[in-house]
């Protein structure tokens, strides 16, 4: 027991105070996970950017098409649902999302402003106070800004992308609309998000048929009650539609974006990048440094420490340094999410795939060290009298 105690520390210690031999190896694992989290991060912040005005709304429940299984081209439903989610007794307050897509311009005016033309998402919110389509993050200013007609506001990150600014007039569709306010925590590399009133959006001609809706906000009495009323609302559905809750949806959005076929091959061939480039690195670095040591090894045979347990220290070198990788990952993603945050690439990373690169990495780790075990055998005791 005791022995088996020093030898872990013995691994330990190895690693710290001699954390050069080792730092190619926590390197280049470093580098094969942000490799794949910053991939998962980009893409799944891609569809946050999207859904945020649905994730940031005073909704305790959304109701999409009974089919559907995310809220990306989820389509619309018959206007007839709404009665039935009201006639629940939990059920205050039920509200719907409408958007559209449309071609937004700015103007010259004559200047020497560069006319720039960009297909954008428009999203309409409601401007009443404590609507449930209008995002938590809306403050007061906001709200009377966009409640004006034909008032539009746009993320900062996308102000130069669409050449205007705070103010400035612009066309969308062949209409006039202002700028009337400016959003910092709304980017979308991928398309523009404008965000418009629901009354702006029928002056676009843009808003859905009277006979339909799209998804539904619903506000209970009782938030804590959320996933009871959910299984009650489906339970009368009849196959007319589905509830969630905006958890449950949002990590359905997640999974969603995930499944899509180019970022699947992306990711796979990231992944398997990553392990060709960590094991070959960390692999050669964890044989350079037993062979650097050979001698202490030998001593440690001599004295009568059998092949198994060096075998084990060699083994636990490598998780520590895999887990020394961890760490470098994190930290590097993190300074990645920060910079991309603001240059206006919004980024979100799921605790399953956290965790299911985290696994990734130690098994690179945990295999480099099974690869390098063979160069025990050059530490034999008879080596220490020559």
């Amino acid at each position: 027991m005791l022995l088996g105690v020093g030898l872990m520390s013995l691994a330990l210690a190895t690693v710290i105070y001699e954390w050069r031999r080792y730092l190619a190896a926590v390197v280049a694992l470093a580098f094969s996970g942000l490799l794949v989290l910053a991939q998962v991060g980009m893409f799944v912040g891609i569809g946050k950017a999207f859904t945020a005005t649905i994730d940031r709304s005073r909704a305790d429940l959304m109701i999409l098409p009974a089919k559907a299984e995310s809220l990306m081209n989820t389509g619309g439903m018959p206007r007839r649902v709404m009665p039935l989610i009201y006639s629940h007794p939990d059920v205050v307050a039920v509200s719907d999302m409408d958007d559209d897509g449309g071609l937004f311009s700015n103007l010259a005016d004559g200047t020497d402003k560069k006319k720039l033309r960009s297909w954008v998402q428009i999203t309409s919110v409601e401007t009443a106070r404590d609507a449930l389509t209008l995002p938590t993050d809306f403050d007061e200013n906001m709200r009377e800004a966009l409640s004006e007609p034909y008032a539009v506001a746009i993320d900062k990150s996308a102000l130069g992308r669409l050449g205007v600014k705070l103010g400035d007039k612009a066309a969308l569709d062949g209409h006039a609309v202002k700028v009337a306010a400016v959003t910092t925590t709304y980017p979308n590399m991928m398309q523009p998000q404008i965000i418009v009133s629901r009354q702006t959006l029928r002056l676009l001609g843009k808003a859905r048929p009277a006979n339909r809706i799209g998804p539904m906000f619903v506000k209970i009495r009782d938030p804590a009650r959320a996933e009871l009323v959910r299984d009650q609302l489906n339970a009368m559905a009849d196959g007319r539609f589905r509830a969630w809750t905006r958890a449950e949806l949002s990590r359905a959005n997640d999974q969603s974006m995930m499944k899509e076929q180019f970022i699947g091959v992306m990711l796979g061939f990231s992944m398997f990048l990553g392990l060709l480039i960590g094991i070959g690195i960390t692999s050669q670095t964890l044989r350079g440094a037993i062979l650097a040591n050979v001698k202490e090894f030998a001593s440690l045979r001599a004295l009568g420490v059998s092949m198994g347990s060096l075998r084990w220290i060699v083994l636990e070198l490598s998780l520590w340094v895999g887990v020394a990788g961890l760490g470098a990952t994190a930290v590097l993603v993190t300074l990645v999410a920060f910079v991309a945050g603001n240059g206006g690439v919004p980024m979100s990373f799921p605790l399953s795939n956290i965790i299911s690169t985290g696994v990734f990495l130690l098994f690179i780790a945990m295999l480099s060290g099974l690869m390098s075990l063979g160069v025990l055998k050059k530490s034999q005791p008879a080596d220490l009298l020559r």
